[in-house]
């Protein structure tokens, strides 16, 4: 399986990216898709995730402002992410798992200037 991201770049504080994240290969054994971010010297965290059957998790913080979605037709996960803040600043990982196997994508740079 391969997870290739789009959509980061530079936004100013209070406006919003929609980043996409489109599998390829042997997809249709990948259940869970989503996000996780990486700031400098900050673990990889979770952002949101979104299983085959729509359960939906997201990290507290950013709760309200972001939300997942997937077309499961195009094989792709998307994050609208709305009122950013400088604190979102972040590399953005695309995520997708099967049982017993995780999936990365190469990540992409969202910065919120303040």
């Amino acid at each position: 399986v391969q997870l290739v991201e789009s959509g980061g770049g530079l936004v100013q504080a209070g406006g919003s990216l929609r980043l996409s994240c489109a599998a390829s290969g042997s997809v249709f054994s990948v259940n869970t898709m989503g996000w996780f971010r990486q700031a400098p010297g900050n673990q990889r965290g979770l952002v949101a995730v979104i299983t085959a059957v729509g359960i939906i998790n997201y990290a507290e913080s950013v709760k309200g402002r972001f939300t997942i979605s997937r077309d499961s037709a195009k094989n792709t996960v998307y994050l609208q992410m709305d009122d950013l803040k400088p604190e979102d600043t972040a590399v953005y990982y695309c995520y997708g798992a099967r049982t017993g196997i995780d999936y990365w994508g190469q990540g992409t740079l969202v910065t919120v200037s303040s």
